[in-house]
This record gives C-alpha cells, structure tokens and sequence, in this order.
C-alpha cells in the first residue's frame, strides 16, 4: 500500500549494507555528511560511476551503470543491499532494484527524475552542451573540470546521449516498478524544476511496498538539500 507523507515515514529493518549514488555529473563526495552520520552503523559503499571524477569510460548508458552496480556488489561479496540514490543514482538504484528484486531489501530516491520522453530528454540534454557551459556558466565549466579532469566535456556530451537514449526509451515502466520487492521511498523537493512531484507519486504508487514524501524548501541540487532533515528521513527509512 501507497503511504503519502511529507516529513516522516515509517520505520524499516537495519540493513547491514548501505549503496550511496550519486547523479549524474555527480560525486560521492556530496554523501560525506551521510557517511559521518551512519558510519559505524552500516556499512558504507560509494561507488563512482564510470566517467565521473576522473574515472574511464567509453559509452555511458543506464544499462551499464546497473551492470557495474551488479559488478561491484559481486566483487564485494554483497548478497543484499540498500541503496540511497540522488538523482541519476536513484534511477539506476530502481533499475537494479527491479533487475535483482531478491539483492535489494531497500530503496530510497531523492529527486530522480522518472517521467521520460524524446521531448524531455532534448530539453535536458541541451543543458549539458559544453561550448553553452563555458560560455554561459564559465563557473560550472571550472568545477566540473576540477571534479571530472580533462574529460569532462567529453563527460557532459555522452551523458547528454545517455539522457537522448532513456527518453527514447525509458527502462522503467509499469512492468519494471512492478517487479520491485523491496522497501522504497521515492522523495522529490517541492521547489525541484526538474523533477516533479506527480512524476515522483506515479511512480511510488506502482511499487508494491513504497511510500512518498514531498521535501520543503527542497530544489534539485543535492549541495542544497537540508542535511538534518535528510539524515532524520534516512535514520527512520532505515531504521537505524
């Protein structure tokens, strides 16, 4: 059954094993406060996805971000994990969920964008044009290039053809959310101007066991998000 709520959730069992993924462009350095908070308690896992701070790459698709998920946790020894994704991190997270049902016991997702089309995926792939980048927001060129390295344009291009690909084809579906068995809760901020809270509801209500929360005063960058009340939905989510 659906649960909607905007602060609180209810609670869930301990889980020994604790996946942080990041977005997009992303990092795992943005789960640092997470990893203070938890630490000790769960054991902690942040995969970089392939491309990203410095890390090589060829093509970048959702589909082999899943298989590198699977990959790491096989090569890790981890039969079952949960899994916090921001973002791009959330859709892979839901994917791997709905490909491994029996591997993940727990999901949570803050501000992964669900609702895909050629026409969404034009608009938010445009946004990531590096010449645009630099000539526009000559700030974020610098970062992404301390964050990523020489490659980040090339970074910027082949998520672009990634986002081109899930709007031509979105890998969740009704059958996908459907085939999900674990706990989840599907979380957007009510200032998001990517992510909407309708898309955010469509999708929770088709997993059997999820619920959904609408954060206030909450836009899409994750260096934004209120940390304590992050943390508090994590700690009753989870049940630490």
């Amino acid at each position: 059954m659906l649960s909607i709520l905007y602060i609180y959730t209810t609670a869930f069992s301990h889980m020994e094993h604790l996946l942080l993924l990041h977005g997009a462009l992303g990092h795992p350095g943005y789960f640092d406060f997470i990893k203070e908070k938890f630490s000790g308690i769960y054991t902690l896992h942040t995969p970089v996805f392939e491309g990203h701070a410095g890390e090589p790459f060829t093509e970048l698709s959702i589909g082999a971000y899943v298989a590198q998920i699977n990959k790491y946790c096989m090569e890790n020894d981890l039969d079952q994990v949960s899994i916090f994704g921001y973002s791009m991190g959330g859709y892979v997270g839901l994917c791997y969920a709905a490909q491994f049902p029996e591997k993940v016991t727990a999901i949570m997702t803050l501000a992964t964008k669900l609702n895909w089309s050629p026409e969404i995926a034009a608009k938010e792939a445009g946004m990531l044009d590096p010449a645009v980048i630099k000539e526009k927001v000559p700030r974020f060129a610098d970062y992404l290039h301390q964050l990523h390295g020489e490659d980040w344009e090339q970074l910027c291009s082949t998520v672009a053809t990634l986002l081109s690909d899930l709007g031509a084809k979105p890998l969740l579906t009704g059958s996908e959310f459907g085939a999900i068995r674990a706990k989840a809760q599907l979380m957007v901020g009510d200032k998001d101007n990517m992510v909407s809270v309708e898309e955010t509801f469509n999708a929770a209500r088709q997993i059997k066991e999820s619920s959904f929360a609408v954060l206030p005063a909450t836009i899409h960058p994750f260096e934004k998000v209120n940390r304590p009340l992050v943390l508090k939905l994590m700690e009753d989510f989870f049940k630490v």
